[in-house]
């Protein structure tokens, strides 16, 4: 339980909605800032203007899945106002308050560091990103069932990468009777490919195994599909860049050549935006309360 732990939520989207639902039954005293325009809230959280007030009771500062960006800005699907974390916000929370967020990008990271405030980054846990590999698996069948004219079943499909991303992204192909390669950078996930009924290659020799492919699904935050690549590419197979932006594939020539490529970070909060809260709910409130355990009553 979180009770007596205050908590204050600014923007974000649907998935906020189910972390703070979470917070709440949790019996966290939850404060949102930035959710005007939220239809139904939930009963049970403080529907509030963002303040250097509000901040300065915080136990634990909850930001969207990217927290801002480099200027501040910060994501709120539900708020008729934009909403900007400014210095005076974050130098005002209590020196005891947790920051978190998905991912945070320099600004939140620096404000942090200045104003010596812990900052957790919580899709940079293991159990949320392999969690959230299932609904980003979905979601790029979803684009390559609509964006397709031939079965996932049969098809030439290649993943690179054997991350947490890449590993349930060539088992869901697998599962729906592609022939999958996959393209790894290390010889022990080499093994575990062809462990597991995979084609496994290099991705050094990426150019040498693309000619016949129908599906490629990238997961490397690198430009790993070149110009050079992507003249061995037949025109019609599809490229989906699950990497974060700007992703690994040169959309420009892939354009010029007649190559559909799409880039397409963050499915989760897209195609299942209760399931990916729900991820992130759990995770949070595991983590607050590991946190409250080890500091005692905030």
């Amino acid at each position: 339980m979180l009770t007596g732990v205050r908590i204050v939520f600014l923007g974000g989207d649907a998935r906020q909605l189910e972390v703070i639902r979470k917070c709440v039954e949790m019996d966290a005293t939850v404060s949102v800032a930035g959710f005007d325009k939220w239809e139904a809230p939930c009963p049970g959280a403080s529907l509030e203007q963002m303040s250097v007030t509000l901040l300065g009771n915080a136990d634990v500062l909850v930001l969207p899945t990217v927290g801002c960006d480099d200027e501040g800005n910060i994501s709120a699907l539900f708020s008729s106002e934009p909403l900007k974390l400014l210095e005076e916000h974050v130098a005002a929370l209590p020196a005891h308050c947790t920051v978190y967020t998905g991912m945070a990008k320099n600004y939140l990271r620096r404000l942090c560091t200045k104003h010596e405030l812990k900052l957790i980054e919580l899709l940079g846990r293991d159990d949320v990103a392999i969690y959230n590999s299932i609904p980003t698996a979905e979601g790029a069948l979803v684009m390559a069932i609509q964006n397709t004219d031939f079965t996932i079943h049969g098809s030439r499909s290649m993943v690179l990468g054997i991350g947490r991303t890449g590993f349930t992204m060539a088992r869901s192909l697998q599962g729906l009777g592609a022939k999958v390669k996959v393209g790894v950078r290390r010889q022990e996930h080499y093994a575990r490919a062809e462990e597991m009924g995979w084609e496994p290659f290099m991705t050094d020799n990426l150019v040498a195994h693309v000619a016949e492919s129908d599906l490629i699904f990238n997961t490397i935050p690198d430009m790993i599909i070149t110009a050079q690549v992507l003249s061995r590419i037949p025109k019609h197979c599809l490229i989906v860049d699950l990497a974060s932006a700007p992703g690994g594939c040169d959309f420009r020539y892939a354009e010029k050549r007649g190559i559909k490529a799409l880039l397409a970070p963050g499915l989760p909060g897209i195609v299942a935006p209760r399931s990916a809260g729900i991820i992130m709910a759990n995770a949070l409130v595991q983590s607050i309360s590991d946190g409250t355990l080890n500091r005692g009553n905030v």
